[in-house]
């Protein structure tokens, strides 16, 4: 039969099949060909009941994500906090290039606006990236959150990311009560989150499927080279044609059109500045040397 991975949890994976969740283990050869089953596979398994099958096989990715766990992604919905956790530039870029890479749609969504003293801070965020061209979400109403996300569930398959303490499952909570998935509160001592979501679940959600996924507060760009980079700041993309050379760098080359536009403010200054450091971050990174076999 062929289904979806909707859930991993403890050595199992639950695959929804014509209406019905399948509780599965997978066949040992998945470990031999060094296969790791992902929640959002699409896969051929087999039972005879729904608590004692098989997965057999993996069918292609068209892309899979390390952190969260999730694969075939079509959406991703980075929640980032605007207070408690303190907002991050760097941090929402590291999401942006992450989902660029993998050819997800990004979608911005700004929390705990009710927590800020004014809304500069929105208000500035929300400029930044809508001239980019991403989709920006700043509402603490629950009925116009509902109305904007439900229309990209409906989509396919959506992950919510974030760090820990972002609010997440407390955004979930609000657009689906039903779900009652657990919060937590920001731990004082280390000022993030507290891990409240423990494995990834796919959940039905308006047409589509939905991932609330376990929190983090780093992201390390292990399949990106700089090579690639540039090509993930959208921004840069669109000028680069005007730039003198064609593979420019954006870096130290003359006549290059990004680093006009950054001195000239058309490029947020922001940018280019996690640019400039994820290109070092990359550089620096140890290269992984795989055995022959």
């Amino acid at each position: 039969m062929k289904g979806q991975i909707i859930k991993a949890l403890s050595g199992f994976y639950y695959i929804e099949a014509d209406g019905r969740i399948w509780q599965t283990r997978a066949r040992g050869n998945f470990r031999n060909r060094k296969i790791t089953p992902l929640v959002g596979d699409q896969t051929i398994f087999e039972s005879s009941n729904a608590t004692d099958g098989y997965l057999l096989e993996i069918l292609p990715r068209k892309n899979e994500l390390v952190r969260p766990p999730v694969s075939n992604v079509d959406i991703g919905v980075i929640v980032i906090s605007l207070v408690e956790p303190a907002f991050s530039y760097n941090l929402l870029d590291r999401f942006l290039v992450t989902l660029e890479a993998k050819d997800i749609q990004p979608v911005i969504y700004l929390s705990k606006l009710d927590l800020l003293p004014d809304q500069a801070l929105a208000k500035e965020v929300g400029q930044v990236y809508e001239k980019i061209g991403y989709p920006v979400i700043a509402t603490e109403n629950v009925a116009v959150a509902r109305q904007q996300l439900f229309r990209l569930f409906a989509e396919g398959l959506t992950v919510f990311m974030g760090q820990s303490g972002a609010g997440k499952s407390t955004l979930l909570n609000k657009l689906v009560p039903e779900l009652s998935l657990a919060t937590g509160e920001i731990s004082e001592s280390l000022g993030r989150g507290k891990h409240t979501t423990r494995h990834v679940e796919l959940l039905p959600v308006a047409g589509g499927l939905v991932a609330d996924t376990p929190g983090f507060s780093s992201i390390d760009f292990l399949d990106i080279d700089a090579v690639e980079l540039p090509r993930l700041f959208p921004e840069f993309v669109a000028v680069a044609p005007k730039c003198k050379f064609r593979e420019c760098s954006h870096l130290h080359e003359p006549d290059c059109e990004v680093q006009r536009q950054v001195a000239t403010g058309e490029i947020a200054e922001s940018r280019y500045a996690d640019y400039q450091q994820f290109i070092e971050e990359i550089e620096k990174r140890r290269p992984v040397y795989r055995k022959k076999k």
